[in-house]
């Protein structure tokens, strides 16, 4: 069933991308006549883009810092006195 979820999300992906595609191309070739019709393309590619990168954060879940208090290990302060 795993595989079967996995397909859909990635099949969602796909489409979203290719929408979001689309919007562009329309936009390059000129297809906005009115500054209404450019607001609501660009909504619906800012709302594509937006579900594609959390279908994205869901499926590759980053590693999230523990505390917020928590230094990176690969960020150096000068100056500030070590505890």
């Amino acid at each position: 069933m795993l595989n079967e979820e996995l397909t859909i999300l990635n099949k969602i992906q796909k489409h979203l991308k290719e929408s979001y595609q689309n919007i562009g191309d329309s936009m390059i070739a000129g297809g906005i006549d009115n500054m209404e019709k450019y607001k609501y393309m660009m909504g619906q590619a800012h709302a594509y883009l937006r579900i594609s990168q959390e279908i994205s954060s869901l499926l590759n879940p980053k590693k999230e810092k523990k505390n917020d208090n928590e230094r990176p290990e690969n960020v150096v302060d000068f100056g500030r006195p070590e505890s």
